[in-house]
């Protein structure tokens, strides 16, 4: 035992010696390895060796960087190529969000969970615009069918209005809306707006209502097309006015009031413009009497040589 502690102390001695003479040396305990505890390993070099190990990781950090492929401009198609990048079961799940609107489940938290799209928002609002001109053009079809005095011509136009508005109003509301709660932003800093994104796929999908409401308007009861017209205005309403909420709260009742009021009153207006552009009948077509034929007496006076001939037997 002796031996070994004398043993133990002349290295721990020579190691000291190799310190005091490379002052620049650093020291790692070997812990792991099968050593005793009294063994200290001592690596001899310049300083610099671990300023070269930190350039190699940072040049590795670099090369890796580069690597990297650099952002696409807005301009390209492969930026918005991120945006549409869901899968069929997101979409349903969105689309089923919309349709159940509940209180205690935030849209934008619980359904899109910061990752917008805008494969949904595009289609149902293509699909919407192509149902608004067919089934307009249809209700016009089946009036003339009940009521042969009403003349029909197939009106491509609706196709471009209908497109038009529902586009323009899925894109430009939400511009307008996005861009008046980051203003309200700066008033008050407690109020958090959505991105523009979200708010765009928030009103996309509360537009899918309305695509079943548009075929079950086919059915020509004037009271039964307002019943469903109402049922699925509120429920969209319901889903933008529950999706809002806990952005305006933060701000002051009357902000919130007017806000939340323009947003339903744009939606109704856009159920009811619908309504009355594409799904109002043609007047019957008015028809002119028939023309009288009044019969005209001629009063021929014959001469009179021809007069006694027949006057004569």
């Amino acid at each position: 035992m002796a031996a070994a502690d004398e043993l133990a102390f002349h290295e721990f001695e020579e190691a000291t010696n190799l310190l005091v003479e490379t002052p620049d040396a650093a020291t790692t305990s070997r812990s792991d390895q099968l050593t005793s505890p009294g063994h200290v390993a001592v690596a001899v070099g310049s300083g610099d060796s671990y300023g070269a190990e930190d350039d190699e990781e940072e040049g590795d950090k670099t090369a890796l960087l580069q690597e990297e492929k650099p952002q696409p401009g807005f301009w390209t198609f492969s930026y918005y190529q991120r945006f549409f990048d869901v899968d069929t079961t997101q979409v349903l799940d969105r689309i089923k969000g919309s349709l159940l609107p509940r209180p205690s489940h935030n849209f934008v938290q619980h359904h899109l969970r910061n990752r917008p799209d805008l494969y949904g928002p595009f289609w149902i609002c293509a699909t919407l615009a192509f149902i608004l001109a067919v089934t307009g053009n249809l209700t016009l079809v089946l009036a003339q069918r009940r009521d042969p005095s009403i003349r029909y011509s197939p009106q491509f136009h609706k196709v471009t209005v209908a497109g038009i508005t529902i586009y323009c109003y899925a894109w430009l509301v939400p511009l307008a809306l996005w861009g008046f709660l980051r203003w309200r932003q700066g008033v008050r800093e407690r109020v958090g707006p959505y991105s523009f994104l979200e708010t765009v796929c928030v009103y996309g999908y509360s537009l899918f209502v309305f695509i079943p409401m548009v075929v079950l308007w086919l059915i020509p009861v004037p009271w039964l097309q307002w019943l469903f017209g109402a049922l699925a205005l509120a429920l969209s309403t319901a889903g933008l006015v529950l999706t809002l909420w806990p952005v305006v709260r933060e701000d002051t009742r009357l902000v919130a009031a007017a806000l939340l009021s323009t947003v339903v009153l744009l939606h109704a207006l856009l159920a009811m413009g619908c309504k009355f552009y594409f799904f109002q009948p043609l007047p019957p077509q008015q028809v002119a009497p028939p023309a009288q034929v009044t019969s005209l007496t001629l009063h021929t006076q014959l001469p009179p040589t021809l007069a006694w001939s027949v006057a004569t037997p």
